[in-house]
Protein backbone atom coordinates (compact mmCIF):
# COMPACT_ATOMS: atom_id res chain seq x y z
CA UNK A 1 0.00 0.00 0.00
CA UNK A 2 1.52 3.27 -0.93
CA UNK A 3 1.12 6.16 1.42
CA UNK A 4 1.09 9.98 0.63
CA UNK A 5 3.79 12.36 1.94
CA UNK A 6 1.75 14.59 3.74
CA UNK A 7 3.43 18.48 4.11
CA UNK A 8 1.41 21.14 6.24
CA UNK A 9 2.62 24.81 5.58
CA UNK A 10 1.77 27.08 7.65
CA UNK A 11 0.76 30.96 5.86
CA UNK A 12 0.37 34.10 7.63
CA UNK A 13 0.58 36.71 4.20
CA UNK A 14 4.84 37.11 5.10
CA UNK A 15 7.13 36.55 2.60
CA UNK A 16 8.67 33.82 5.16
CA UNK A 17 5.67 31.96 4.64
CA UNK A 18 5.43 32.14 0.99
CA UNK A 19 9.19 30.91 0.44
CA UNK A 20 7.87 27.71 2.88
CA UNK A 21 5.37 26.98 0.47
CA UNK A 22 7.44 27.66 -2.45
CA UNK A 23 10.25 25.39 -0.63
CA UNK A 24 7.18 22.60 0.40
CA UNK A 25 5.86 23.16 -3.35
CA UNK A 26 9.74 21.91 -4.38
CA UNK A 27 9.65 19.60 -2.07
CA UNK A 28 6.84 17.56 -3.57
CA UNK A 29 7.94 18.01 -7.12
CA UNK A 30 10.93 15.59 -5.97
CA UNK A 31 9.01 13.28 -4.31
CA UNK A 32 6.00 12.76 -6.73
CA UNK A 33 8.94 12.61 -9.64
CA UNK A 34 10.57 10.05 -7.57
CA UNK A 35 7.35 7.90 -7.23
CA UNK A 36 6.63 8.84 -3.85
CA UNK A 37 2.88 10.95 -3.92
CA UNK A 38 2.97 14.53 -1.91
CA UNK A 39 0.35 16.60 -0.83
CA UNK A 40 0.37 19.86 0.96
CA UNK A 41 -1.97 21.89 2.87
CA UNK A 42 -1.38 25.23 3.53
CA UNK A 43 -3.13 26.76 6.23
CA UNK A 44 -4.15 30.23 7.84
CA UNK A 45 -5.23 30.42 11.29
CA UNK A 46 -8.20 33.19 12.53
CA UNK A 47 -9.18 34.66 15.14
CA UNK A 48 -11.32 37.63 16.59
CA UNK A 49 -12.88 38.83 19.56
CA UNK A 50 -15.60 41.19 19.26
CA UNK A 51 -16.01 41.63 22.49
CA UNK A 52 -12.57 43.20 23.19
CA UNK A 53 -13.10 45.69 20.32
CA UNK A 54 -15.30 48.61 20.78
CA UNK A 55 -18.22 48.57 18.65
CA UNK A 56 -17.33 51.25 16.38
CA UNK A 57 -13.96 49.94 15.74
CA UNK A 58 -15.17 46.12 15.35
CA UNK A 59 -17.62 47.63 12.75
CA UNK A 60 -15.01 48.80 10.64
CA UNK A 61 -12.89 45.63 10.89
CA UNK A 62 -12.60 43.66 7.91
CA UNK A 63 -14.08 39.96 8.35
CA UNK A 64 -11.11 38.40 9.66
CA UNK A 65 -11.93 34.85 7.77
CA UNK A 66 -12.24 36.49 4.98
CA UNK A 67 -9.16 38.31 5.32
CA UNK A 68 -7.37 34.82 6.32
CA UNK A 69 -8.92 33.06 3.04
CA UNK A 70 -7.78 35.97 0.73
CA UNK A 71 -4.40 35.83 1.85
CA UNK A 72 -4.25 32.16 1.87
CA UNK A 73 -5.80 32.28 -2.04
CA UNK A 74 -3.31 34.83 -2.78
CA UNK A 75 -0.21 32.89 -1.56
CA UNK A 76 -1.63 29.69 -3.43
CA UNK A 77 -1.99 31.29 -6.42
CA UNK A 78 1.50 32.89 -6.57
CA UNK A 79 3.04 28.74 -6.07
CA UNK A 80 0.61 27.63 -8.42
CA UNK A 81 2.14 29.58 -11.12
CA UNK A 82 5.83 27.94 -10.65
CA UNK A 83 4.10 24.71 -9.60
CA UNK A 84 0.95 23.70 -11.56
CA UNK A 85 0.69 19.91 -11.06
CA UNK A 86 1.68 20.07 -7.55
CA UNK A 87 -1.72 19.28 -5.56
CA UNK A 88 -2.56 22.31 -3.18
CA UNK A 89 -5.02 22.17 -0.56
CA UNK A 90 -6.02 25.29 0.81
CA UNK A 91 -8.07 25.77 4.60
CA UNK A 92 -8.65 29.02 7.15
CA UNK A 93 -8.98 27.39 10.28
CA UNK A 94 -10.40 29.29 13.39
CA UNK A 95 -8.38 29.27 16.36
CA UNK A 96 -5.22 30.15 17.55
CA UNK A 97 -2.57 29.97 15.01
CA UNK A 98 0.12 27.51 16.78
CA UNK A 99 -2.89 25.14 17.91
CA UNK A 100 -4.49 24.81 14.58
CA UNK A 101 -0.92 23.84 13.60
CA UNK A 102 -0.25 21.41 15.86
CA UNK A 103 -3.25 19.39 15.59
CA UNK A 104 -2.80 19.51 11.98
CA UNK A 105 0.67 17.97 12.62
CA UNK A 106 -0.59 14.93 14.08
CA UNK A 107 -1.04 13.24 10.70
CA UNK A 108 1.47 14.85 8.70
CA UNK A 109 4.59 14.45 7.73
CA UNK A 110 6.07 17.50 7.89
CA UNK A 111 5.21 21.11 9.01
CA UNK A 112 7.28 23.92 7.21
CA UNK A 113 6.97 27.24 8.37
CA UNK A 114 8.66 30.71 7.75
CA UNK A 115 10.85 32.35 9.76
CA UNK A 116 10.74 36.13 10.80
CA UNK A 117 13.49 38.51 10.34
CA UNK A 118 16.51 38.97 12.80
CA UNK A 119 15.89 41.13 15.62
CA UNK A 120 17.34 41.49 19.07
CA UNK A 121 16.00 38.89 20.31
CA UNK A 122 16.09 35.31 19.57
CA UNK A 123 12.06 34.90 20.70
CA UNK A 124 11.55 37.44 18.04
CA UNK A 125 13.76 35.69 15.47
CA UNK A 126 11.97 32.04 15.50
CA UNK A 127 8.55 33.57 16.36
CA UNK A 128 6.04 32.45 18.73
CA UNK A 129 4.36 30.29 16.71
CA UNK A 130 7.39 28.36 15.21
CA UNK A 131 8.54 27.98 18.57
CA UNK A 132 5.24 26.53 19.97
CA UNK A 133 5.18 24.38 17.01
CA UNK A 134 8.60 22.98 17.34
CA UNK A 135 7.64 22.26 21.01
CA UNK A 136 4.61 20.92 20.57
CA UNK A 137 4.39 19.24 17.05
CA UNK A 138 3.98 15.25 16.11
CA UNK A 139 6.01 15.41 13.09
CA UNK A 140 9.03 16.96 12.34
CA UNK A 141 8.84 21.32 11.85
CA UNK A 142 11.27 22.84 9.24
CA UNK A 143 12.19 26.44 9.72
CA UNK A 144 12.47 28.15 6.09
CA UNK A 145 15.19 30.71 7.59
CA UNK A 146 15.08 34.38 5.65
CA UNK A 147 16.52 34.86 2.11
CA UNK A 148 19.91 36.96 2.69
CA UNK A 149 21.84 39.83 0.83
CA UNK A 150 23.58 38.04 -1.87
CA UNK A 151 25.95 41.24 -0.48
CA UNK A 152 25.80 39.79 2.90
CA UNK A 153 26.89 36.33 1.98
CA UNK A 154 29.56 38.11 -0.14
CA UNK A 155 30.98 40.33 2.75
CA UNK A 156 30.82 37.83 5.44
CA UNK A 157 32.49 35.06 2.83
CA UNK A 158 35.16 37.71 2.17
CA UNK A 159 35.82 38.74 5.71
CA UNK A 160 36.16 34.68 6.52
CA UNK A 161 38.72 34.52 3.59
CA UNK A 162 40.64 37.04 4.82
CA UNK A 163 41.50 35.16 8.02
CA UNK A 164 43.22 32.28 5.86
Amino acid sequence: METTYRIIVGIDGSDGAERALRWAADEADRRNAAGQPATIQALTAWAFDPTGEPESVAIRLPDPRQAAEDTLSAAVRRVRETHPHTLIAAEAVHGPTSDVLVRASDDADLLVLGSHGHSRMYHAVLGSVAEASIRNATCPVLIIPMARAASHRSTTRSALDTTA
